[in-house]
């Protein structure tokens, strides 16, 4: 059983991106793309923070002696993709401006056509084989069949059918996660997903690399005057990434295999699986940070 999972592991990737990207794409509209010119300041740091700020900290974190190739891969990748569609949720319980979390967003991944595989190659370069070459082209390509048209899908749903919409995307984010259940179950009995292999020390360096995506944004939009809410909003967007669309690259890039490349696949996977749930303990930390000032802040008063 487990062996179909490693023989078509680049279709559950594609198919729980695909799932994702749908279902975000159903709570967006074209109107949401307006914060760009409505708040044009806020959107241009969180888009510069995500573009050239989380790249800059990824390539000061790999140059560390004690990061190995396949954690160095593993942490390029999380750098490399946009915010994801839960950072959106997560802002708005933290208090955040939501429509700027949903114009960062929009904005970022429709970027990440070229920003993606254009990060990838200056970040992954000197880990991969001297004969290897990025594939842009693919990467684009993929990145544009299962993450844009999946999104332009969604919100083509929101336009024509507003009333199902909602339940359109529950059933859309609810069947993604199940296949990324299927991805950890489908790892783990091929014994790609081992702790011990992965070692304490790596678990400890991607921990290390969540908190620091989670204070990253803080003092960049304070030098910019920006208000608490896009702060917020801009914060959750850093911490909260598309390990969805990591995923799928990692895939592509790094398709299951035996001997010492399939180890240093096992070591991406593992880096993008610990990442993707320690963001959602980071969105809640935030979350609890932002409720205790806002509770702080009325007792004052």
């Amino acid at each position: 059983m487990f062996d179909f999972y490693v023989q078509h592991e680049f279709a559950f990737a594609a198919m729980q991106l695909t799932l994702a990207m749908a279902g975000m794409g159903a709570t967006l509209s074209w109107r949401d793309f307006r914060e760009v010119l409505a708040e044009p300041k806020s959107v241009a740091t969180g888009v510069a923070i995500q573009l050239l700020a989380v790249p800059l900290l990824c390539l000061l974190l790999i140059q560390l002696p004690v990061v190995a190739g396949g954690l160095a891969i593993g942490i390029a990748l999380i750098a490399a993709v946009p915010g994801g569609s839960v950072s959106n949720m997560f802002t708005y319980f933290a208090k955040g401006n939501t429509a700027l979390s949903i114009a960062i967003t929009a904005v970022t991944t429709a970027a990440c056509l070229v920003s993606t595989p254009l990060i990838l190659d200056a970040l992954i370069g000197p880990y991969m084989p001297a004969d290897f070459v990025m594939p842009v082209g693919r990467i684009a390509l993929e990145i544009c069949a299962f993450l844009l048209l999946p999104l332009a899908a969604g919100m083509a749903f929101l336009q024509w059918f507003p009333g199902g919409a909602a339940l359109f995307s529950r059933l859309c984010i609810r069947a993604s996660l199940a296949v990324i259940a299927l991805i950890v179950i489908g790892s783990l009995g091929a014994g790609r997903l081992d702790w011990q292999a992965f070692g304490l020390l790596n678990s400890l360096l991607i921990v290390g690399f969540a908190l620091l995506l989670a204070v990253l944004a803080r003092p960049l939009c304070r030098l910019q005057a920006l208000p608490a809410a896009d702060s917020t909003a801009i914060e959750m967007e850093v911490a909260v990434r598309n390990i969805n669309l990591a995923l799928l690259i990692k895939a592509s890039l790094f398709p299951a295999m035996a001997g010492a490349e399939g180890a240093v696949a096992d070591t991406v996977l593992f880096s993008l699986l610990l990442y993707g749930g320690l963001q959602l303990m980071v969105g809640g930390l935030l979350i609890w940070r932002n409720g205790r000032q806002a509770r702080l802040a009325l007792a004052e008063l």
